[in-house]
């Protein structure tokens, strides 16, 4: 038996909130990628969902009055590849900036002061890179990541620390920080913003949401009474529930599934 088929147990008041949350009207799960349905690794394009999680999520698209949502840093076509999400999952990528709500979304479109911009901070990082060994940049519609998974651990926060001194207060560009990465954007969003989004988009009238970064904090902390927050992971969390790592949220996704399930079939 490997790891992954591994029985596990859910605290018994998340399975209660999972069990009432199920028989809410239009339920919108909405979930965090890298860190939640994949496991954290050193390079992203070798990201993907574990099986199970895959499975469950992909099943949970197909009840009626649900819907199913990716909510990432990455950029949505980055998403896109590592995810392979189910068809009618909704897609919001580059942290609230990219949003896919099906055929015929627009794309982002930056203005030619936003473009200018993100050439500059393109250069400020490229500089930092140059000085820090094992860190490398990813380029983002409207943003540059700084990566520092693979780099010492002062060399990783010289690195940090200098980006966020020049950058910080130059007007039009915003941070954030997470797991080994500097995030840097000239469009201010928020996947708290997403989620509230999403919400009003789909006519959900309770949300499930589940992350693992710092990040993923401002969509945890803007869920509302009724829904169900889910932390992965060990750090500090406004999350309600909390589950220790992905194959938790496998585990989370099947018992939702079930009951979910249960429910829709009932109606």
């Amino acid at each position: 038996m490997t790891p992954e088929q591994t029985p596990l147990s859910l605290s018994p008041e998340l399975l209660d909130a999972v069990r009432r949350i199920a028989g809410t009207e239009h339920l919108l799960v909405a979930l965090d990628f890298d860190g939640t349905l994949s496991p954290i690794v050193d390079h992203a394009d070798d990201a993907r969902p574990l099986p199970r999680s895959a499975a469950a999520l992909g099943s949970i698209a197909e009840l009626p009055r649900t819907t199913t949502a990716l909510i990432s840093g990455r950029a949505l076509a980055s998403l896109r590849e590592v995810a392979s999400p189910p068809a009618a999952t909704l897609l919001v990528g580059s942290h609230g900036a990219e949003v896919w709500l099906g055929e015929g979304s627009l794309g982002l479109e930056l203005d030619s002061a936003q473009r200018q911009l993100l050439e500059e901070v393109r250069g400020v990082l490229a500089e930092i890179v140059e000085e820090a060994p094992g860190t490398w940049l990813e380029d983002k519609p409207a943003g540059v990541v700084l990566h520092t998974r693979l780099a010492d651990d002062d060399v990783a926060e010289d690195a940090v620390e200098a980006a966020a001194r020049v950058l910080r207060d130059r007007p039009g560009v915003y941070l954030k920080t997470g797991k080994r990465v500097l995030e840097t954007s000239v469009v201010h969003a928020s996947k708290g913003e997403a989620v509230e989004f999403l919400r009003q988009a789909t006519g959900a009238t309770a949300v499930l949401f589940a992350g693992d970064d710092v990040t993923d904090e401002d969509a945890l902390g803007r869920l509302l009474r009724g829904d169900v927050g889910v932390k992965v992971g060990l750090d500090f969390t406004q999350g309600e529930f909390r589950v220790e790592a992905p194959v938790h949220v496998a585990e989370l996704l099947e018992a939702l599934l079930r009951e979910r399930r249960r429910v829709t079939a009932s109606k």
